[in-house]
């Protein structure tokens, strides 16, 4: 975890990532029931300010003290420093749930339970291009197969799928699997 934790914080420092909130975000949020959202593997708090600007209560889980520390004190922000190889979710705790540009394969299967009733999930992070294997320099544990991403969550109403071409915030070529689904 250690290792991890100072790998994590010094990429938030020598690669800061974006402000801007994610736009699947801003385009979906609405379908949500305003109350309990999480965001896994938040980061410096992009898209954890602009749902607790909207009036949900944010449980901010990261691994990163560092990026931990870039968010502000809210009383609607609730963060967590966490191994995120370990943690587990709440069941039935959450209105929404936000998994952008991460991939941790036992959390994903844990969101669906995490969900309440009609809650609602926003997912989106790179799949693996079989077709084009030089796409991108990432890791391949840490992507997803075409068409996973949907699959774990058959049953729920899926609102929105998609898996395209797109540039990295490296300015890499890559895939990326977006999804907006209510349980």
């Amino acid at each position: 975890m250690i290792e991890d934790k100072e790998r994590w914080n010094i990429r938030h420092v020598e690669k800061p990532m974006p402000h801007y909130v994610a736009p699947i975000l801003e385009k979906y949020t609405e379908l949500a029931n305003v109350g309990m959202a999480l965001d896994v593997a938040c980061g410096i708090g992009r898209n954890t300010h602009y749902l607790a600007d909207l009036g949900f209560i944010v449980d901010a889980i990261d691994l990163s003290d560092y990026a931990l520390g870039q968010i502000r004190e809210d009383k609607k922000i609730i963060k967590h420093e966490v191994d995120l190889d370990f943690y587990d979710l709440q069941k039935q705790k959450y209105d929404l749930v936000i998994n952008i540009n991460y991939l941790n394969r036992r959390l994903l299967s844990q969101i669906p339970d995490a969900l309440n009733k009609d809650g609602v999930v926003i997912f989106e992070t790179f799949i693996v291009a079989h077709d084009k294997p030089e796409k991108g320099s990432m890791n391949p544990d840490y992507l997803l197969e075409p068409n996973e991403l949907i699959k774990a969550f058959e049953g729920f109403n899926i609102i929105y799928y998609e898996e395209k071409d797109v540039i990295n915030l490296r300015g890499e070529e890559a895939r990326l699997a977006s999804l907006v689904a209510r349980k």
